[in-house]
């Protein structure tokens, strides 16, 4: 046997057994299968976008790839058929597919809404009691939908006080611009763009998410089938999260145009929007597991969000609030 051929065949069997490591090695396995993630473009994201940036998952062995949605309701759909392995949705679209019979369950609260959600209007109608009558434009079955609810609701108006018409929250500022409708819900970034227009003297904010603080929050889910077959790349995907949200404090101006790539928006924009959600820390994601009567807590905030959902024929039953979610993997890490 000659040494040209031993090299040959030394190199043939190393490169046989880097193959059979990469097939049979399950942390070689997990990192190269991308977790694939519903999301929007949303700023309350953020951590996300930067933790992918940045590959901030590498450490975890984790690869996380984020799928962009032009519509959060299509995210539940897509879960439950496999087409992601989880979502970014708030959680009164958890409560809705809970009550329609989806294992799906919040793992880990991402932020509150401060503003960054919000019904805007002509200049000319100041106030909720005025939508009376009025065409209104938002997207069904969406955070847009349930906060024009509330917003009836606590003036005195019900569903069918106002004119219904369904469109995305990205055509919002267009339909606004060509008078086809004085109101319209959305959120950033189509809220600062709205408001903007004209030097700000055409539309402005009737009622927003701060007038109702933490009660659209937005929440990663899994299904529980997910959940339960990959507790690791979870509990890593929430770290991916800690890390990122740190990396933004102390690099502000580099992670605003990282997030600002991702969402198509300047870095200027990116910290304007940031004032318009709170993003919530390991330490207080415990708060809304735990039962309380602040909006902060999945249980105060649940029992309104399922009785507007119910009084919409949205669902049918109020799902027990233990059955939307899993708090397994916040403790553990709020335990270190």
């Amino acid at each position: 046997m000659s040494l040209t051929f031993s090299l040959q065949s030394l190199k043939q069997l190393c490169l046989a057994a880097l193959v059979a490591t990469a097939v049979f090695n399950p942390l070689v396995a997990q990192a190269s299968t991308p977790i694939k993630i519903g999301t929007v473009v949303w700023i309350g994201y953020g951590p996300f976008f930067v933790a992918e940036g940045k590959n901030l998952y590498k450490k975890y062995d984790v690869n996380v790839k984020l799928q962009m949605f032009s519509d959060p309701a299509l995210i539940p759909t897509a879960i439950a058929s496999g087409a992601v392995d989880g979502g970014m949705l708030t959680y009164d679209q958890v409560i809705g597919s809970v009550a329609k019979g989806l294992e799906q369950k919040v793992v880990m609260p991402i932020d509150y809404s401060n503003g960054g959600d919000a019904i805007v209007a002509t200049t000319n109608i100041t106030k909720v009691s005025e939508f009376k009558g009025k065409k209104i434009g938002f997207n069904p079955l969406s955070p847009s939908d349930f906060l024009l609810s509330y917003a009836l609701q606590k003036n005195g108006l019900s569903d069918k006080d106002v004119h219904d018409v369904s469109m995305t929250p990205e055509s919002v500022p267009a339909a606004m611009v060509s008078g086809g409708i004085q109101i319209g819900v959305t959120y950033e970034p189509s809220l600062s763009q709205i408001v903007g227009m004209g030097g700000g003297k055409k539309f402005h904010v009737v009622f927003s998410s701060k007038n109702a603080p933490g009660l659209i929050t937005d929440v990663l889910v899994f299904d529980q089938k997910y959940i339960k077959a990959h507790p690791k790349e979870i509990k890593a995907i929430i770290q991916g999260y800690v890390d990122g949200l740190a990396y933004m404090k102390a690099h502000p101006d580099e992670s605003a145009q990282i997030i600002g790539k991702a969402m198509g928006v300047s870095s200027a924009d990116v910290k304007e929007q940031w004032k318009g959600v709170y993003n919530i820390p390991l330490n207080e994601m415990g708060k809304n597991f735990s039962k309380g009567k602040e909006t902060t807590s999945f249980y105060a905030s649940g029992e309104i969000i399922s009785k507007i959902l119910k009084n919409k024929g949205q669902i049918s039953i109020i799902p027990l609030t233990e059955k939307t979610f899993d708090d397994q993997f916040v403790k553990a890490l709020t335990k270190k």
